[in-house]
């Protein structure tokens, strides 16, 4: 009698494995490609989506190409699917769009087609079935983890999903010491001439003028002051007097909070129901604060904005920018810090027709004007004065539009248009120059001239020296200073050419100390980084760690503090000025 098992065995044939063989590498090195080149442009788009479509490649491998029997083929198929989609249904919500697409695909595919490579030999629909449980096994350890979103390579920050996530952390330490927190209530008068009114500060432009520090941080190392636990945001510090005022997230609720800046204690806190979370920006507000006649003006990342009392937190109006335009958040949140100029407060909400951009009346909080404006912008309104006249520069997808900032008639709308979103500001060069940037296209210097419409404007240059992506740069001495992807960078403003391209911090945040000549870099990985302003070489003086986790904020310097935050903790430092004698050979 013939052996049953044996004339089976005849109708599987070896599999053709040196297709899963040659793509399964390149998945791990298109994965980790990004890490290892961060000078390369847009590289993160390598390590994003190449794997997913080798992923897709060995599916069609095995459909097409593997000799496995056809039977063999719609059941290995059908359980890869299953073991995506039931990992999918299981997982964590903060597992869920990116990073299946960027974790689990990949990985269940790449070990399906692993374990048909080793058990290739193996003559019977006994290795389809392992196939199938290793996928399950492998896609099963996307339901273990969480996510905080992805880093400047488009890496995420998972951790194991029992243990406790910063917020956590942060929450419970409140909920037993937040009677220890409590400061003396802040005067009126703290908040009437704010010295770091929002974003970037007065001008927005992330310089700090009126002090010069010692360069020499071994001999004059920085001091740190306090150093506290805080609630997600990818928000920075507005501040007046001592006063701090930030944006974080706490359970459910967005909390604008005024911080005492001598003791980190919370002076006041004012919550509204609200949560945003996207699986690439992570948790919490993105927008900074501003501090105006005694107020704070807020947008949280759902939409809400609202005019807070300064020296008590309470509100005085808010408004639903949803409503307002009947549109869902942004897909990274709203993010545009509110601009207070005159009585008006301006945001840009992305809405349809001509409620792009928005100014609403200080005291009472309805509309004064609307314009249309482009989606494709996570930046904030910025204030600039050509010609003995302001002007509000946008900057979208399609180039930079001025606007009157009392009426919001456009003044000059300037083409220079991008696939993506612009998500920085730009900045005053001179006089009549403006320099605006963005990772899609690079940098463009125009210069404007008034005419009796508005203002007129010519490009300079344009280059692809300088790529910035949500990464603000500052200008010095005819150089601008920022990130190149996640190079630091140097260009010279008179044509757009690299000076130098060096220091790998990821994509951290600049500030300009102005009358220093130095740089303060945070990098993405939280390391507090000291620079020369020089376009003659990248001279990197210094080098400590200064945050706990990946660091989107900007840093601010006000007086002799530096007060640094991320979405885990904030820390004040105070810098070394520099000596009476050292200002004479300085020549001050």
């Amino acid at each position: 009698m013939d052996d049953p098992s044996a004339t089976d065995s005849k109708q599987y044939q070896h599999l053709r494995t040196w297709i899963p063989l040659l793509l399964v590498p390149l998945m791990i090195v298109a994965r980790f490609f990004s890490g290892w080149f961060p000078e390369i442009p847009m590289v993160w788009m390598v390590g994003a989506f190449v794997p997913g479509l080798l992923a897709m490649l060995i599916l069609v491998w095995w459909l097409i190409f593997s000799r496995a029997r056809w039977t063999e083929r719609l059941v290995g198929f059908v359980g890869v699917i299953a073991a995506i989609t039931t990992a999918a249904l299981l997982m964590d919500p903060t597992m869920q769009g990116p990073p299946v697409i960027v974790l689990t695909v990949p990985t269940t595919i790449a070990a399906f087609a692993l374990t048909l490579i080793l058990t290739s030999g193996i003559l019977s629909f006994r290795r389809t079935l392992l196939a199938i449980v290793g996928s399950f096994a492998v896609a099963g350890f996307s339901t273990l983890l969480t996510n905080d979103g992805a880093r400047g390579d488009f890496s995420f920050g998972f951790d194991w999903r029992w243990r406790p996530t910063p917020e956590d952390v942060f929450l419970a330490s409140r909920s037993t010491n937040h009677a220890t927190n409590a400061t003396e209530q802040p005067l009126a008068d703290s908040f009437v001439k704010p010295a770091w009114p929002g974003f970037r500060g007065p001008n927005r432009d992330g310089i700090q003028r009126g002090m010069a520090f010692e360069s020499d941080w071994q001999k004059f190392p920085p001091q740190e002051r306090w150093r506290i636990k805080l609630g997600p945001a990818w928000s920075s510090f507005a501040v007046a007097d001592k006063f701090l005022v930030t944006q974080e997230q706490r359970g459910d609720q967005e909390a604008i909070v005024c911080y005492d800046g001598d003791t980190g204690r919370e002076v006041w806190a004012q919550e509204i129901e609200s949560r945003f979370f996207d699986a690439l920006g992570g948790l919490g507000p993105r927008a900074t604060p501003m501090i105006a006649d005694g107020s704070v003006y807020a947008m949280g990342a759902e939409g809400w904005l609202v005019k807070l009392d300064a020296v008590d937190g309470s509100i005085r109006w808010k408004n639903d920018i949803r409503e307002l335009t009947q549109l869902p958040p942004p897909m990274w949140g709203f993010s545009c810090s509110p601009l207070v100029v005159d009585d008006l407060v301006v945001i840009h909400t992305s809405g349809n027709d001509n409620l792009g951009i928005i100014a609403f009346d200080t005291e009472t909080g309805e509309v004064r004007w609307s314009v249309a404006a482009d989606k494709d912008s996570y930046s904030s309104l910025h204030l600039t004065s050509y010609f003995d006249q302001q002007q509000l520069v946008f900057l979208g997808s399609r180039g930079a539009m001025f606007l009157d900032p009392a009426t919001g008639k456009i003044l000059l709308d300037h083409e220079f248009k991008i696939t993506g979103y612009r998500a920085i500001q730009p900045a005053v060069v001179d006089a009549q120059r403006m320099l605006f940037t963005s990772e899609y296209a690079g940098s463009r210097l125009i210069e404007l001239k008034p005419t009796e419409q508005g203002l007129e404007a010519t490009e300079v240059w344009t280059s692809r020296s300088l790529k910035p992506d949500f990464n603000d740069f500052v200008i010095h001495e005819g150089h601008a200073y920022g990130f190149d992807g996640a190079i630091f960078t140097c260009i010279d403003l008179m044509d757009g050419t690299r000076s130098w391209r060096k220091g790998r911090y990821g994509k951290g945040q600049v500030l300009l100390l102005g009358d220093s000549a130095l740089l303060v870099v945070v990098a993405e990985s939280g390391e507090l980084v000291l620079l020369a302003a020089t376009a003659e070489e990248h001279r990197e003086l210094a080098k400590i760690t200064g945050l706990d986790g990946k660091t989107w904020n900007h840093p601010v310097v006000v007086g002799n503090r530096l007060y640094l935050r991320n979405a885990n903790e904030a820390v004040c430092y105070e810098l070394a000025q520099v000596a009476a004698e050292a200002k004479v050979r300085l020549g001050e």
